[in-house]
């Protein structure tokens, strides 16, 4: 089966960390892998890409800095280390994987290209 699982998610205060975990099995670890998250009443927003060597990463404005998105040795685990939350954190967070071999930012954040995703994990961040 092709599936990937989210975990981590929780209710902090701002200016605490979080770390989100991505495990895939069957066909859903793909070439490009991202996180994409989404507020009540907002559009679904990307948030951080990476290749499937690890070697390449790409972060929204709104995090980078803050956020690191690495993979495991074995390449089936996508982590998202989230410091220094805020507010505007607050989201469900998914993890998605596209077949794709994205060559720049605008393909990595571009949902449609993405094929598998999570069920999402919930992100509260409290001022």
């Amino acid at each position: 089966q092709a599936q990937l699982v989210e975990s981590g998610g929780g209710s902090v205060q701002a200016g605490e960390s979080l770390r989100l975990s991505c495990t895939a099995s069957g066909r859903a670890f793909g070439s490009t892998m991202a996180w994409f998250r989404q507020a009540p009443g907002r559009e679904r927003e990307f948030v951080a890409g990476i290749s499937w060597s690890g070697a390449t990463t790409y972060y929204a404005e709104s995090v980078k800095g803050r956020f690191t998105i690495s993979k495991s040795n074995t390449k089936d685990t996508m982590y998202h280390q989230m410091n220094s939350l805020k507010p505007q954190d607050t989201a469900v967070y998914y993890c998605a994987a596209s077949l794709l071999t994205c060559p720049d930012f605008d393909c990595y954040a571009a949902s449609n290209n993405y094929v598998y995703w999570g069920q999402g994990t919930q992100v509260t961040v409290s001022s």
